[in-house]
């Protein structure tokens, strides 16, 4: 505990005296937060000040590369790991039920995690949705409370501060599954930026989606980053391309009209569903030259 105070003063102390971690500093404070040698009043100051400070690249990297050493590990193949925000969502369902339908003929697994919800913006979670809908054979459903138990113990603590805080942009893909292939949504563009340089090592595949609400769906038109290696490509997606005429939502929708609405989807649904997995499938096998092809083969 005594030497966790100098990970305090690091991201606590004000503009003129804070300072960035070092990867090795950032790895062994997120450690000592996982094994529960650091009291919750001082993890919360902690993870405030952190965000407040405003988190580096290579803090991130650090703290997920602590992730690791907690992780149970599977092997999934042919996966690809979704990375869904712990926040949950308000304005329109999640589509990876639907998605997965048509990802099936092609072999693809889609891994998820999921937790009871986090503190941000409210919403019905990934957890919810895989315990309550029927999920297709191709996908594998992980709850995090099983896979990474020291992270959920947190919970309580995140949900109490009533904020975001740091831990909400690094929990979303942890590599778990064993996966070739993960994709993540962002909401701010300078995250995409960080999660490039934090996970386009991780992968042998890694994708960025400034989808809906933050997360990997697309429901209107977006821009999509695929890291494979140096290489990035950047694409603007436009649903509107692909004949897709879905009206997305921006009232807030209950848990049970968003179930309701995957369990006896609309034909404007269905084909925004096949336009999200044409965009997954481009991104795992770039045998197709366009996401137009990887449309049209689905």
């Amino acid at each position: 505990m005594a030497n966790f105070l100098q990970y305090i003063k690091a991201v606590g102390t004000g503009i003129k005296h804070n300072r960035d971690l070092s990867k090795e500093e950032i790895f062994d404070a997120m450690s000592q937060i996982l094994r529960g040698e650091v009291p919750n009043e001082v993890i919360g100051a902690f993870l405030l000040g952190w965000r407040v400070k405003i988190e580096t690249s290579e803090e991130f990297l650090g703290a997920v590369e602590a992730f690791d050493t907690f992780i149970k590990k599977y092997e999934i193949p042919n996966s690809i790991e979704l990375g869904y925000p712990f926040d949950g969502k308000n304005d329109n369902p999640y589509l990876f039920t639907l998605v997965a339908s048509y990802l099936e003929k092609f072999n693809i697994n889609l891994v998820l995690c999921g937790d009871d919800l986090n503190h941000a913006k409210g919403g019905f979670t990934v957890k919810q949705v895989c315990k309550n809908a029927k999920l297709g054979k191709n996908i594998f459903y992980f709850d995090r409370g099983e896979i990474f138990p020291a992270f959920t113990k947190l919970n309580t603590l995140r949900e109490n501060l009533q904020i975001r805080t740091s831990l909400n942009s690094i929990e979303k893909l942890t590599g778990f599954a064993s996966s070739e292939v993960g994709i993540l949504g962002a909401f701010h563009k300078p995250f995409v930026d960080k999660y490039i340089q934090i996970y386009r090592n991780r992968y042998k595949r890694f994708a960025v989606i400034k989808g809906n609400e933050g997360s990997l769906e697309i429901f209107g038109k977006c821009k999509l980053w695929i890291c494979e290696g140096d290489k990035i490509e950047e694409l603007t997606i436009d649903p509107v391309d692909f004949g897709v005429d879905y009206q997305k939502s921006w009232d807030k929708i209950s848990f049970e009209e968003s179930l309701n609405m995957i369990q006896n989807p609309s034909d404007a649904l269905l084909k925004l569903a096949k336009l999200n997995a044409a965009v997954i499938l481009y991104i795992y096998n770039n045998h197709f030259k366009t996401i137009q092809e990887a449309f049209d083969a689905i």
